[in-house]
């Protein structure tokens, strides 16, 4: 680990999640729109989360916070920094100050002090990244001027995709807050041996503004917020942003890089659907393979035979710089930035190998994730949070055991951060209570899912909420003296 010796280790010492009710089935989904559910089940997941009629991306992250403070008996007036990675904000000016109001005033109906005056409230936005550049900056300010206090960073995300679309059953929604501190409870955070990466990627994943023109709004609370999205090419996108940001976290830390992927027993990455973290990973290892010794090329030019790949030919395309930017164009013929290695990579997944180097590292929490869908920003943390849980009821990592993470944003970064376990991480992980999060649900069938999915006004939803935030109306005066349209305004219901 590298920090500094003169300064505290800062880390996270809690989450908490807030996840809605509202459950699709993928298989039930399958048969409503005749897709095929075994390749559903094997890239996708089995279910995904749906917000409800009186949620907003600012209810979930205030319930989740609300968690958080109630978990882990946070002292309010201790939290110097709130921050809010999102990606799905309806607001284009306010944002973690929404949700700090909201906390605030369900504090004071219980009898408690709020969250501090002087605690700043920024909102982070680059994608699915915004949660991990809201922790980086979290971790920047315990270091600096906030030293001594206490951080919250939410995560709260809203993936919708249109009816029809490849990207429909990869929806999901809900909520991960972090408490960052100095000494923390559950791990550390290596900020100094991390590694990051950005490129502008034109058309991989965006949200024009364009899109909420003219939207009806009459009958619900909701926006739609579909995204404009190319998903061969994303995946494209997300192996090679992966490729970049671990290599400058290997030159930082001075690793030999299949080396030390070899060493590590748990990984946790950014998470849109099944496939893609086993896909992004499992091409970092061959590309690690590539630069390693005599015995690891050999590994390598054994999947490369069984694809049918000169070894040769693959390695000149390692160490080659596609210009990833230059595939957004719709005369592309494949988006492939690496198309030999994608090749191998279907040799690798048969092989004995693949398990041990892939699927069993990424194993912790996996198995919880088939049922959430994507989170965006929160899926990352999600993925920590029901991995630590796991971890706990097996006893499976060691205090001072590196764990890596990957956070990654569409258009285009990626954050390599290690995380080393602290000596007190059981403890704390007690207290995520994440399968409880998962706990309450309510399946839809196929004209309820289409109707919340639509913004019309769902029957026979049986769900009276409890203990969480909610949308109680929308304002819609734009008078002179007095203007509040589309402001929201939000009830705690005890």
């Amino acid at each position: 680990m590298t920090e500094s010796n003169n300064r505290k280790p800062i880390g996270i010492s809690g989450l908490a999640a807030y996840v809605p009710p509202y459950r699709v089935w993928l298989e039930d989904w399958c048969d409503w729109t005749d897709n095929q559910w075994p390749k559903i089940r094997e890239v996708v997941g089995r279910s995904f989360r749906v917000r409800g009629p009186n949620h907003s991306v600012y209810t979930m992250a205030a319930n989740a916070v609300i968690r958080l403070i109630d978990q882990y008996d946070v002292d309010p007036s201790r939290v110097k920094f709130l921050g809010l990675g999102t990606e799905s904000s309806t607001d284009n000016s306010a944002g973690a100050i929404i949700v700090k109001g909201m906390v605030d005033e369900a504090l004071a109906a219980r009898g408690k002090a709020p969250i501090a005056r002087s605690c700043e409230v920024p909102e982070f936005k680059h994608a699915c990244l915004g949660g991990v550049y809201g922790m980086k900056g979290a971790i920047r300010h315990l270091a600096l001027d906030g030293a001594g206090s206490q951080a919250i960073v939410v995560c709260a995300d809203i993936a919708e995709y249109a009816r029809g679309s490849s990207g429909e059953p990869t929806q999901g929604a809900g909520a991960v807050a972090m408490l960052l501190e100095e000494d923390p409870k559950l791990a550390i955070v290596d900020l100094v041996g991390s590694g990051s990466a950005s490129d502008y990627r034109l058309m991989d994943f965006r949200k024009p503004m364009l899109r909420f023109c003219g939207q009806d709004r009459s009958e619900t609370h909701q926006v739609q917020d579909f995204p404009v999205f190319n998903g061969k090419y994303s995946t494209t996108c997300y192996i090679d942003e992966t490729l970049h940001a671990l290599t400058d976290m290997y030159e930082k830390r001075k690793l030999n890089a299949i080396e030390h992927l070899r060493s590590l027993r748990t990984l946790f990455l950014h998470r849109p659907y099944r496939r893609m973290p086993e896909t992004g990973w499992a091409v970092s290892y061959l590309f690690a393979l590539g630069q390693g010794k005599s015995e690891d090329r050999a590994e390598l030019a054994a999947y490369c035979y069984e694809a049918g790949v000169d070894v040769q030919a693959l390695l000149s395309e390692m160490c080659s710089k596609p210009e990833v930017s230059s595939f957004a164009n719709p005369e592309q013929l494949s988006y492939e930035a690496y198309p030999m290695a994608m090749a191998v990579l279907r040799a690798f997944r048969a092989s004995r190998h693949f398990r041990k180097e892939i699927l069993d590292k990424l194993r912790l929490g996996s198995d919880t994730m088939l049922d959430l869908g994507n989170l965006y920003t929160a899926a990352l943390p999600a993925w920590m949070a029901a991995g630590f849980e796991q971890a706990l009821d097996e006893d499976s990592l060691s205090a001072g055991e590196e764990v890596l993470t990957l956070g990654y944003g569409s258009g285009d970064a990626a954050e390599v951060i290690p995380f080393f376990m602290a000596e007190s991480w059981r403890k704390a992980a007690a207290k995520i209570h994440f399968a409880d999060a998962m706990e309450l649900t309510l399946d839809l069938n196929r004209q309820q899912y289409e109707a919340l999915h639509d913004g019309r006004r769902v029957q026979d939803l049986d769900y009276v909420a409890s203990n969480e935030f909610v949308i109680e109306r929308v304002g819609q005066r734009a008078d002179r003296h007095f203007a509040d349209l589309g402001i929201e305004y939000y009830r705690y219901i005890a």
